[in-house]
C-alpha cells in the first residue's frame, strides 16, 4: 500500500546503508511490517489471526523438519518409529504433540480468519486476489494435513487413507485408475506411505510461497477494516509498528498460553485413540472419522445417501464436498452489494451469525458422529442450507438489502463526527 504520507526508509548506520544498497532487505522489512506500512487505525482483534496463522505455519515447519529426522517412512516400522520419537528421542514427545496440536491450532486460526473475511467482506474488490490466494492456501493446508494424518500408520491413519483416497474412484471412467495411481497400488501400503511422506514434507514450503503471494497481494490495496471504508487520509492510518506489532504481540501471547496448555496438559484431547493401535488391514474400526477440522466437509460427503438418476450417491457426495470449498472462489462475484462490511449490512449479518455459523457447527458435529440417524438427516439439512446461503441467500440479500449509512471515513468511525478529527487537525 503506497500512500504519499508513508515514510521512506533511510538507514542511518553505515552497515545498514551498505546492505540496503546491495540487497534492500531492511527496506523491504520496513515497508512490509514497519513504520513504512500504514494500516487502518480501527483494526480489531479479528485481524490478529493472519499473524497467528503465520506463526502456526512456522511452528509446523520447524517441528516437522525435526520429526522427519527420526521418522521412518516404511510401512513395517512407521508406527514403531513414531513410538520411538515419543519415548526415546530427547523432547520427542513434546515435538510430536506440538506438531499434532499445531495442526489443530492452525485450522482454528484459519477458520476464524475465513469467518472474519465473511463478516467484513474481505473478498470484495479490490481485494479479490488476496481472497483467492487465501482459498488456495486453505486447500493446500487440507492436503498437507490429510497426508500428515496418515504418517503415524495407526488404525485411523490407515483406514482414513483408504476411505479418502477411495473417493477418487467415484470419478467416472478414470476414477479407479486415479485411485490406484495415488496409492501406488490397490490399497494403502509402502508406496502410498512414501508418497504421502514426501508430499507432506514438500507442501508446507509450497504454502510458504503461496503465503508470500498472499501478503504481496495484500500490500497492493492495503488492509481492509471492520467498517469496510477505504483509507482517505493520513488520519485514517497508523504505522503498523509499533501499534499493531504490540496488538499482535498481545494476541500471540494469549494464543501461546492456550496452545501450551493443550500441548502439556491435554495433548491427546483432539486426537483419536484408535491411532495408538498399529494399522491392521484385516480389522476395520467401528467408526472411521477424519481429524476434527475435516468434520464439516466429511458430513457433506456423507449426506448423500441415494443415487440421483444416473449419478451415484458417492459421486454426488464427492462433488458436494469439493464444491463446498470451491464456492468460496466465486464470493467476490456472488456478493454484489456496494457495501463491504456486515457491520452496516444488518440482514446479511443475521444470516451469517444465526444461519451460516450454526449450520457449520451442526455439520462439524454430524461429521464426527456415527453415520446413522438423526445425524444423517441433520447433516442433509445443514448441507442444503450451506449451499443455499452462498448460492441464493447471499446474492439475493446483496440485491434487496438496504445497508445502514456508512461513516465518512475510518477516523469518523473511531472518533465520531468531529470535523477537526476527520481532517486530522486535532485541537
Amino acid at each position: 500500500m503506497s500512500f504519499p504520507w508513508a515514510n521512506e526508509y533511510k538507514p542511518s548506520h553505515p552497515l545498514m546503508q551498505w546492505l540496503d544498497e546491495k540487497l534492500p532487505l531492511p527496506r523491504f522489512v520496513y515497508n512490509a511490517i514497519g513504520a513504512g506500512y500504514p494500516v487502518p487505525r480501527n483494526l480489531s482483534y479479528w485481524y490478529n489471526f493472519g499473524v497467528l496463522a503465520g506463526v502456526c505455519l512456522v511452528l509446523q515447519i520447524i517441528t516437522g523438519v525435526v520429526l522427519a529426522m527420526h521418522y521412518a517412512a516404511d510401512s513395517t516400522v512407521a508406527f514403531n518409529s513414531t513410538e520411538h520419537i515419543m519415548r526415546d528421542v530427547n523432547w520427542g514427545w513434546m515435538l510430536r504433540y506440538m506438531h499434532a496440536n499445531g495442526a489443530s491450532a492452525f485450522f482454528v486460526v484459519i477458520y476464524v480468519h475465513i469467518f472474519r473475511g465473511f463478516l467484513f467482506g474481505s473478498y470484495k474488490a479490490p481485494r479479490e486476489m488476496i481472497w483467492l490466494l487465501g482459498v488456495v492456501i486453505f486447500l493446500l493446508m487440507m492436503a498437507t494435513a490429510f497426508m500428515g494424518y496418515v504418517l503415524p500408520w495407526g488404525q485411523m491413519s490407515f483406514w482414513g487413507a483408504q476411505v479418502i483416497t477411495g473417493l477418487f474412484s467415484a470419478i467416472p471412467i478414470v476414477g479407479d485408475a486415479l485411485h490406484t495411481w495415488l496409492l501406488g497400488g490397490f490399497a494403502p501400503g509402502q508406496a502410498a506411505l512414501n508418497r504421502f511422506f514426501s508430499l507432506h514434507f514438500l507442501l508446507p514450503f509450497v504454502i510458504v510461497g503461496a503465503v508470500i503471494l498472499h501478503i504481496w497481494a495484500l500490500h497492493i490495496p492495503g488492509s481492509t477494516n471492520p467498517t469496510g471504508v477505504e483509507v482517505k487520509s493520513e488520519s485514517d492510518t497508523v504505522p503498523f509498528h509499533p501499534y499493531y506489532t504490540a496488538k499482535d504481540g498481545f494476541g500471540l501471547g494469549v494464543f501461546l498460553l492456550v496452545y501450551c496448555a493443550i500441548v502439556y496438559f491435554a495433548p491427546n484431547m483432539l486426537g483419536h485413540p484408535d491411532n495408538y493401535i498399529p494399522a491392521n488391514p484385516m480389522q476395520t474400526p467401528a467408526e472411521i472419522v477424519p481429524e476434527w477440522y475435516f468434520w464439516p466437509f466429511y458430513a457433506i460427503l456423507r449426506s448423500f445417501t441415494f443415487d440421483f438418476f444416473f449419478i451415484p450417491a458417492k459421486l454426488m457426495g464427492v462433488m458436494a464436498m469439493f464444491a463446498s470449498i470451491l464456492v468460496w472462489f466465486f464470493l467476490p462475484w456472488l456478493d454484489t452489494s456496494p457495501v463491504r462490511s456486515t457491520k452496516y449490512r444488518p440482514l446479511l449479518r443475521k444470516f451469517i451469525w444465526f444461519g451460516l455459523l450454526p449450520c457449520v457447527i451442526v455439520l462439524g458435529y454430524c461429521g464426527g458422529s456415527p453415520a446413522h440417524e438423526p445425524f444423517v438427516m441433520a447433516a442433509q439439512i445443514a448441507t442444503a442450507y450451506y449451499f443455499l446461503h452462498f448460492l441464493v441467500i447471499l446474492p439475493v440479500v446483496s440485491l434487496i438489502e438496504r445497508p445502514e449509512p456508512l461513516p465518512f471515513s475510518i477516523t469518523e468511525s473511531v472518533l465520531g463526527k468531529d470535523e477537526h478529527a476527520v481532517l486530522g487537525q486535532g485541537n
